[in-house]
């Protein structure tokens, strides 16, 4: 058996959910990659698909294999890009969905220097409201921040951010420092609504064995859209803000921000992930320009001292609330 051609029949099979389907996208017939299936399933000892006269559906140590298969299938293609990389140019255009504050926090300043690595290349830089397969049809790759539930997508985690507390010097001056997070109470913060809808209110800490949580309260909610305003506000001395600590260094290394609660560590890491159908992996503009956000990425953790890894779903996004500080009231 043919492992390589057979991973590739089954990643194609359970994107386009039929054996039909793959073998157009991989130009082969539809016998062939019903074989190739079959004898991996068999080499395996694990059915991977249920099949059904509506099409075929993932079992769940398909979905298992799948997720794991994803990131090793598009490591092996960008060393063949990087391989090829010497005799052909990249060219084409790539459409790449970003959120806001991936874009602002990282990514533009460093776009100049993609377009002089591949000038051929052209970027249609787009935003989103959700992470869901129907709006992710007209997208090559997603930067995501979060949780996403895209099974039959490749989901690579590349990073991920914790959250401090900052504030311009004029409002701590006015209304003093807090020592421990539960002072946050006696503030005015300003949360930001999270693209599902949620208001991010609920702050959790940690600094060793001890654990506080704040509902964070203000005058002003936020859209995830409109974060800048946010900010903007916490620079002119209207309130506190929670921010990704690898957003805003500008503001922070000019001391128009200043971090408070050093000692503290926020409990929820975010992940940062690149999404992509797995066909996409083929495209060797694709592949370099994964390579280069992962490679801005470690850079921002080399200059905060190291790679944060992912925390946990928390429990306010396993169900929906209004605010996340109603699922510390239902843990």
């Amino acid at each position: 058996m043919d492992k390589l051609r057979a991973l590739q029949c089954f990643m194609s099979a359970a994107v386009e959910k039929s054996f039909s389907g793959a073998a157009r996208e991989l130009g082969v017939s539809v016998p062939a990659v019903a074989k190739m299936v079959t004898a991996l399933e068999r080499n395996l000892g694990v059915a991977l698909f249920e099949r059904t006269t509506r099409g075929l559906t993932l079992t769940a140590g398909g979905n298992d294999y799948f997720r794991t298969c994803g990131p090793a299938l598009a490591l092996l293609d960008e060393a063949e890009d990087q391989a090829r990389a010497s005799t052909a140019r990249i060219r084409g255009t790539l459409v790449v969905g970003v959120q806001h504050v991936v874009a602002r926090g990282c990514l533009t300043a460093a776009l100049p220097r993609f377009h002089a690595r591949h000038p051929d290349i052209a970027l249609d830089v787009r935003d989103f409201r959700r992470v869901a397969e129907e709006d992710m049809g007209g997208m090559d790759v997603m930067i995501v921040l979060g949780w996403p539930d895209t099974p039959n997508f490749v989901q690579r985690p590349i990073s991920a951010g914790r959250f401090i507390v900052a504030a311009s010097p004029a409002y701590w001056d006015a209304r003093g420092r807090p020592e421990r997070p539960k002072d946050l109470e006696q503030h005015d913060c300003l949360p930001i609504r999270a693209i599902d809808g949620t208001v991010m209110d609920l702050w959790t800490f940690s600094r060793g064995s001890e654990q506080e949580s704040v509902a964070a309260k203000g005058w002003l909610t936020i859209t995830n859209a409109h974060r800048d305003m946010v900010v903007d506000l916490a620079v002119a001395g209207h309130g506190v803000v929670r921010l990704l600590d690898w957003t805003n260094l500008a503001e922070l290394t000019a001391g128009s921000l200043v971090r408070v609660l050093p000692d503290w560590e926020s409990s929820e890491a975010i992940p940062v992930n690149l999404i992509y159908r797995p066909s996409v992996r083929r495209m060797a503009r694709a592949r370099a320009f994964i390579d280069f956000v992962i490679e801005v990425f470690q850079e921002l953790e080399q200059v905060r001292g190291g790679r944060v890894h992912g925390s946990e779903r928390p429990p306010w996004l396993r169900r929906h609330y209004e605010r996340s500080s109603a699922s510390a009231m239902h843990s």
